[in-house]
């Protein structure tokens, strides 16, 4: 089996988990305590992979150089998604508020020249347009961060089978959350079920596309590109266990039952790439 027939095999477990995380939070949304259960386990999945397999690949490959490299950019690459969705989560959360101050200025304006009628049925306009909005600022930073995974998927197919399947494993349980959170968020924004999962599904196809082309580019690199590529793969994870899945995590009331799942998830992976290997 080529590299880029493995990598279209193992993709398609997290193109499906997003369609049925999607799917899921249209129709029966999880409660905060199950999502924070979910978080805590993929965190620890995603931290075994990053121990288990990324690293230790890693130090085989050697080109300590490179690997240098590769993490810096990784680390850059994560920060300045990060900061990206920060800023438009700024925008959108002061949206509200200008569109408020306008719409009392203009009923205001309207009032003196009593045009009350007219004024009403513009807002009415505006609103519902701005329902409907895509929140498209947080859709090109998703689609990113999805062609990212794709690519870590499309290299554990070139470094083996047992490699591959782990990476996976942890990838699709963080797609899972990600389209549990943004098909809810979607549908909060005005879109219609309908409109949402295919909007989900859509944008996790582009993890198919990270993970063909990784697996094409990657299938005939050398040992100086695999060690830049799994460097930059392991900033990523660490960055999504560590500043993403804990800290959203731990945004709800800790447990210890919560907490034993992080250590559920890791040792699972343990145990599999035990059998595995």
């Amino acid at each position: 089996m080529s590299a880029v027939t493995h990598a279209l095999t193992l993709v398609a477990f997290p193109v499906a988990a997003a369609a049925g995380g999607t799917a899921v939070s249209i129709l029966r949304p999880p409660g905060p305590r199950l999502v924070s259960a979910i978080q805590h386990f993929a965190a620890g999945v995603v931290v075994a992979a990053l121990a288990g397999e990324v690293l230790p690949s890693l130090r085989e490959e050697g080109n300590l150089p490179y690997a240098v490299l590769g993490f810096t950019a990784g680390v850059i690459v994560m920060l300045a998604m990060a900061a990206y969705s920060r800023r438009q989560e700024a925008t959108a959360a002061s949206a509200p508020t200008s569109a408020t101050g306008s719409h009392s200025a203009a009923a205001s304006t309207a009032s003196s020249q009593h045009a009350r009628g007219l004024a009403t049925s513009v807002t009415r306009q505006v609103a519902r347009r701005a329902a409907v909005a895509l929140p498209l600022g947080l859709l090109v930073a998703v689609g990113v961060d999805l062609v990212i995974d794709g690519l870590l998927v499309g290299l554990g197919a070139v470094l083996g089978a047992a490699q591959g399947l782990i990476l996976t494993i942890a990838l699709t349980l963080e797609i899972l959350f990600l389209s549990l959170s943004l098909g809810s968020e979607l549908t909060e924004a005005g879109l219609n079920r309908a409109q949402s999962a295919a909007t989900v599904v859509g944008l996790a196809l582009l993890t198919a596309v990270g993970a063909v082309g990784g697996a094409a580019l990657l299938a005939g690199a050398g040992p100086a590109a695999l060690a830049a590529v799994l460097a930059f793969g392991a900033a990523a994870l660490l960055y999504l266990a560590v500043e993403e899945l804990l800290v959203e995590a731990h945004e709800h009331t800790e447990t210890t039952a919560l907490a034993a799942m992080f250590f559920l998830g890791f040792l699972a992976v343990y145990v599999l790439g035990e059998l595995t290997g």
